[in-house]
């Protein structure tokens, strides 16, 4: 394929983003990706100094768009991912430029501590965090870093999991990080609520009793969040965002990073409520525990992360309907049935609100 020779641009003015993200998904209407041209996603790659070959693959993401860039190398690489560099361009309307470059801090204090992350790679002014010319898109640039997803663990592995977690908690504790979001009732679920009613989001049928029961859900749980320590966190710890390379697990991914209760980032990965789960549960556990101190009374807070992720999730959806890749990939969002069970999930958090934890 034909070499991508970079051309000459104009100078031009770049236009600042005054965008203030008071959501997890942004304040702004969605904006979009139709003015990100291969060309264009080529020209950004190369303002860290590297040459593509014209190569580029676009990866999986609904919410950014991530792309897989070929580039020129002087000599031989030792494996096949030095030929590479992935590309992430943040959905404009989102985060902030501070919000974001306090992702990259985090990352950077990571690898600082010797734990597996992948940060992006600086130009030679020591940026990290880019415009593209006269459009409203921050992006960056990372190594890529082979491995495979896991959708399951053995014992030993749930225990390696655990200790890394702690750590990158450990490391998450040394800082603050004031523009992220912090993970509440408020913020990811009456503001998301607020949202749906204002939009008429919600099937008119359950409009009145998803809104009482998600208030009362999160009035309940409001006294417990606020009785536990938050820190900063990845945020989003599901299995999609735990990869396993040669030398063990790394978690990736750090954009819905937050502020919240370390509980976050392991529920997910034990979302169940069946005796496995909770086996699995303390094998996490304990590996943490290994390396730092858990809070186990912030287990009650699972249920409530569980309504908030589910409310979160839809209001989301609702944000992007306009982005043509949602109608396409959430073909029941909005429809009565969606909304029915949507209700019977929150149903089912407040049942298991009162059970031991």
């Amino acid at each position: 394929m034909a070499s991508h020779s970079p051309r000459k641009k104009e100078e031009k003015t770049i236009k600042p983003i005054t965008v203030s993200s008071d959501f997890s998904w942004g304040s702004q209407e969605t904006l979009y990706f139709f003015e990100l041209t291969p060309d264009r996603i080529l020209d950004a790659a190369e303002t860290i100094g590297v040459r593509c070959t014209g190569r580029c693959l676009p990866l999986n993401s609904m919410e950014n768009r991530v792309f897989d860039v070929e580039i020129e190398t002087v000599t031989p690489p030792l494996h096949p991912s030095e030929k590479s560099r992935i590309i992430k361009f943040y959905r404009p309307g989102r985060w902030t430029r501070e919000q974001i470059l306090e992702e990259h801090q985090f990352l950077a204090d990571l690898r600082t501590a010797d734990i597996p992350s992948i940060a992006p790679i600086a130009n030679e002014s020591g940026e990290t965090l880019h415009q593209m010319q006269d459009l409203e898109i921050f992006f960056s640039v990372f190594p890529k870093q082979g491995g495979r997803h896991c959708d399951e663990l053995q014992g030993e592995e749930w225990d390696r999991v655990g200790q890394l977690m702690a750590r990158i908690h450990i490391v998450g504790a040394q800082r603050t990080a004031p523009h992220r979001l912090t993970l509440d009732p408020q913020t990811y679920g009456l503001s998301s609520l607020d949202y749906l009613l204002k939009t008429d989001a919600i099937h008119p049928e359950f409009r009145k009793h998803f809104s009482e029961i998600l208030q009362s859900i999160c009035k309940k749980s409001t006294p417990w969040f606020q009785e536990t320590e938050k820190q900063r966190l990845h945020g989003d710890g599901h299995w999609g965002n735990l990869l396993w390379g040669n030398t063990g697990p790394a978690w990736v991914d750090f954009d819905d990073m937050i502020n919240g209760p370390c509980v976050q980032d392991l529920w997910l990965m034990t979302a169940g409520r069946d005796e496995d789960t909770l086996r699995n549960r303390d094998l996490l556990i304990d590996g943490y525990e290994k390396m730092r101190s858990f809070d186990h009374d912030s287990w009650r807070l699972v249920e409530p992360l569980r309504a908030l992720r589910y409310i979160h999730f839809s209001a989301w959806i609702s944000k992007r309907w306009k982005d043509p890749a949602f109608p396409a990939k959430f073909q029941q969002f909005g429809t009565r049935q969606y909304w029915q069970d949507q209700l019977h999930d929150l149903e089912d958090v407040w049942n298991w609100m009162d059970k031991p934890f």
